[in-house]
């Protein structure tokens, strides 16, 4: 299954309706780099993934999974605790 943060920056890019070229352009970083972020090869920095969250107008938690568009925390498997 396709990493959540890959497919949600499909999406922002697909529904930017800018060449991926371009973007790369705007945010200084290779088109490799991108390229591997979708393809869940590589993740982001934290900084990337701020720059990418401020770019697209939209939250870290949404790129990241923890919120739906709407900003709705969505529900995790994973508990809250590490014991």
């Amino acid at each position: 299954m396709k990493n959540l943060f890959a497919k949600r920056l499909t999406e922002l890019i697909d529904e930017s309706g800018r060449m991926q070229k371009d973007i790369c352009a705007d945010l200084h970083i290779s088109k490799q780099k991108l390229s591997k972020w979708k393809t869940c090869y590589n993740e982001p920095s934290m900084d990337d993934l701020m720059m990418l969250a401020l770019y697209f107008d939209v939250s870290a938690d949404y790129l990241l999974g923890l919120v739906d568009e709407t900003g709705v925390r969505i529900k995790s498997d994973v508990s809250a605790s590490s014991t």
